[in-house]
């Protein structure tokens, strides 16, 4: 199924793509879509069944906003240089263990909403990632067969990022990573069901017309399965939880001087393979 949520900011109604492209209601069935609703495997059967039947209306799609897929995220937990290809851009050596750090949920926004260039920045960046959201309980994951089935769902991420806020300010990541609208999310959540292989997923970015980002989760360090366990031993990972799994080569902190960093003006559109495309205009914070 591809869940979402669409309307105005902070008023989103619970909604499904169905599988001729048609927008339909589930306000009638479920609240929204929440960890609660992920980790309910009657009320998830419920919506399938009211879809297989025909019986959820359909909604005007022409105008809608669509906003975040997920409401009530609990943690962002994000992988770094996890892509082989990546690191070689970098100049970064493959890390041995993930590199974990964390974004604060209040950065989700809506796949098409603004972006906002941070005051003083001058080095806004791009990332195209597959985000992996939680459906059951992970605590102590034993192994990777075992973490994919605490996996509810995929989603497009993009995790964009301040690179000298980032890298070289002083303390952690965090301050680069955590700055207003940071984290666009969705289109839609696509469940796990419908996602046969998230080791072969094509992930794409442009920025004004031209391609930067074309890679592959074959190219993931550490994969989605082994993320999945491995946070698991440090943290615990809840329903609705999300974990942005890295971003292939192609980002501007790679390339030759001038790197070109983003600008208010700029228009990023970005996709992975079965799992809906994402396009932001930056502005000014």
């Amino acid at each position: 199924m591809k869940l979402l949520r669409v309307g105005t900011a902070g008023a989103e109604r619970p909604a499904l793509l169905d599988a001729g492209g048609t927008l339909r209601d589930l306000s009638g069935i479920v609240p929204d879509i929440d960890g609660g609703l992920l980790a309910d495997d009657a009320a998830l059967g419920r919506i399938r069944a009211a879809a297989d039947a025909g019986e959820l209306p359909a909604l005007d799609a022409d105008g809608l906003r669509i906003g975040p897929p997920l409401t009530g995220i609990g943690k962002i937990v994000c992988i770094g240089l996890n892509y082989h290809d990546h690191a070689r851009e970098t100049g970064a050596e493959p890390p041995t263990e993930p590199v974990i750090f964390l974004k604060a949920p209040d950065t989700v926004v809506g796949p098409n909403d603004t972006v906002l260039v941070p005051r003083g920045s001058t080095k806004t960046d791009w990332e195209v990632e597959l985000a992996v959201v939680i459906g059951r309980t992970a605590r102590y994951v034993e192994s990777q067969e075992e973490a994919l089935a605490h996996v509810a769902g995929y989603a497009v991420a993009h995790d964009v990022s301040e690179r000298e806020f980032q890298m070289e300010r002083g303390g952690t990541w965090d301050k680069g990573k955590n700055c207003e609208t940071f984290n666009p999310l969705g289109p839609w959540l696509v469940t796990a069901d419908e996602v046969h292989d998230p080791q072969a997923l094509p992930l794409r970015l442009w920025v004004n017309g031209k391609l930067k980002q074309d890679g592959t989760t074959a190219e993931q360090i550490f994969p989605v399965a082994e993320v999945v366990r491995y946070v698991s031993q440090f943290m615990t990972l809840y329903p609705g939880d999300v974990i942005n799994t890295g971003t292939p080569a192609g980002v501007a902190m790679g390339r030759p001087e001038p790197k070109p960093y983003l600008r208010a003006g700029d228009v990023v559109e970005l996709e992975v393979g079965g799992l809906g495309r994402q396009r932001q205009e930056l502005a000014n914070a």
